[in-house]
């Protein structure tokens, strides 16, 4: 086991990467404010990790509440969010009952913003059982749900007392959701470490094969990365937006097309093509660039081109983004391989044509 530190004074909290811990209660149980707990959870990782994350707890003596909800982006929404506060509050959960995050990123995310909201805030701990949720979104504090006309556009900053990313269940993966999650992970090398994207051009085939070595490695050296950026800037006033490669473009995607119908690390492949398509047309990266990125994603199964959505209706979702100030739409570009940054001077005519130079509109 591999443990970092998000170092946030009062609010630091460890992350504990490695094989066979979703059933170390020991893990967990210092993180609990009284004998108390729920877990959220949904229909497809509740059969089979639910019982094993709940019972070394009960044997401790913590009673568990379960709380289970529909599988998918779709229902990240403000329904799913009071359902659980239905069962929090039909069980007498206080404000010091821990909540635990077991799932993906909808789980994460959700179960997050409850506890930010719930009682005004209560503590919650992440168990990430899918790649993308334990190299990024169960790191860092972002919770949310998602609007009809944009995603996560209704959240809070609420950190997690601890993230227990075990990284066994990932073996129990669907190939497309193993693939979806290194976008994310393509995103650190690409951002700001020159070194593990060569690390990733190298090893990604051990990845795809589910090495355990190289998943600890990736998710481990993931995880670093977020955690330095976090601590560096934990309310995205600046570098913590550089993490944000390809989402603009991405969110955009998913919005667009229906939530559910791409996986997020799918858009977010597609939009860092976009995104690395206009770095290149600004003349900050060159073409060779272009190809090693589009390879490296190819490579991975992931898209690089968007779906069929006009032009017009990429930039009016894009307009919603988070990192719009002043009525100016803000984009993370690549300065170079390896190095990130956020800028308003993108004149909208390239915008534009990166779009449709990598949407499937072209």
């Amino acid at each position: 086991m591999e443990t970092l530190t998000v170092a946030l004074a009062d609010r630091s909290y460890p992350i504990h990467v490695g094989r066979a811990l979703i059933e170390r209660g020991d893990l967990l149980l210092p993180f609990l404010s009284q004998p108390k707990a729920a877990i959220v959870s949904n229909g497809t990782v509740a059969p089979l990790y639910l019982r094993r994350l709940a019972e070394p707890l009960r044997r401790a003596g913590i009673e568990v509440v379960e709380i289970v909800l529909p599988d998918g982006e779709e229902f990240k929404d403000w329904r799913t969010l009071n359902s659980i506060f239905d069962v929090l509050l039909e069980r007498r959960c206080e404000r010091s009952t821990t909540l635990i995050a077991l799932g993906g990123g909808v789980i994460g995310d959700i179960t997050g913003f409850a506890a930010a909201c719930y009682q005004r805030g209560m503590p919650f701990i992440q168990v990430p059982t899918t790649l993308l949720a334990q190299v990024d979104s169960s790191v860092g504090g972002k919770t949310a749900i998602n609007h009809p006309l944009g995603k996560n556009m209704i959240g809070a900053f609420y950190q997690p007392r601890l993230v227990l990313a075990d990284t066994d269940t990932l073996y129990t993966l669907p190939e497309r959701e193993l693939r979806a999650g290194l976008a994310e992970v393509i995103k650190y090398g690409l951002i700001r470490d020159l070194p593990f994207l060569e690390w990733l051009e190298h090893n990604l085939d051990r990845l795809l094969s589910r090495e355990p070595n190289a998943l600890a490695e990736a998710v481990g050296r993931s995880c670093r990365n977020k955690a330095e950026v976090v601590v560096a800037d934990e309310r995205e006033a600046g570098e913590r937006a550089l993490l944000n490669l390809g989402h603009t473009f991405g969110h955009a995607i998913e919005t667009g097309v229906g939530y559910g119908q791409w996986l997020h690390g799918e858009a977010i492949a597609a939009g860092t093509m976009m995104a690395a398509e206009l770095s290149s047309q600004l003349g900050w990266i060159d073409r060779q660039d272009l190809a090693r990125i589009e390879c490296l994603l190819q490579r991975a199964g992931l898209p690089v081109q968007g779906p069929l959505l006009s032009v017009e209706r990429y930039l009016e979702l894009m307009h919603n983004d988070k990192k719009v100030q002043d009525g100016k739409l803000r984009l993370v570009l690549l300065q170079e391989v390896g190095r990130a940054v956020l800028t308003d001077a993108a004149p909208l005519p390239e915008v534009r044509r990166a779009i449709a130079e990598r949407s499937a509109h072209a």
